[in-house]
């Protein structure tokens, strides 16, 4: 009877494919990653910089917005392609851009990085390691004998 009991208040856990996984873990990226940007321009002396033509040390030209909306593209392709990519491009593809894409969001560290912006790096750095090892660990299928 209290195996009955227990079983039946056990919480059904479903096991979610690496694919799903890391389509949400990208989709949580991106939701930080523009959000970080956003409450940047809640930064005093944002607006007026962004008024005058300039982020950071660059001015802003359609090269710039052009660069700018390539570098967002990559992640939110990669909520797709997590999960429509076979498997073994998958793995290299996550493996590839979770990696290059450290270096690149530690950089927006660069100049004035208020507490808003190091949490948001480090959470960002932390779901991309996740990304890295859940590729990294992809299940493999068992040869049959």
């Amino acid at each position: 009877m209290n195996t009955q009991k227990s079983q039946q208040n056990t919480l059904e856990d479903i096991k979610i494919s690496v694919k799903l996984k890391l389509a949400a873990l990208w989709t949580s990226f991106m939701f930080l990653y523009a959000y970080v940007d956003y409450f940047h321009l809640y930064m005093p002396g944002t607006l007026e910089d962004l008024l005058a033509g300039k982020v950071f040390v660059f001015d802003i030209s359609q090269t710039f917005i052009l660069i700018a909306l390539a570098a967002l593209t990559i992640p939110v392709l990669m909520i797709f392609l997590s999960v429509a990519l076979p498997a073994k491009a998958n793995r290299w593809t996550n493996i590839i851009v979770a990696t290059v894409h450290i270096p690149y969001m530690l950089f927006n560290l660069a100049g004035e990085a208020w507490i808003h912006m190091v949490f948001g790096a480090v959470v960002e750095v932390i779901l991309l390691c996740l990304i890295i090892r859940y590729a990294w660990k992809w299940p493999r299928n068992q040869a049959s004998n």
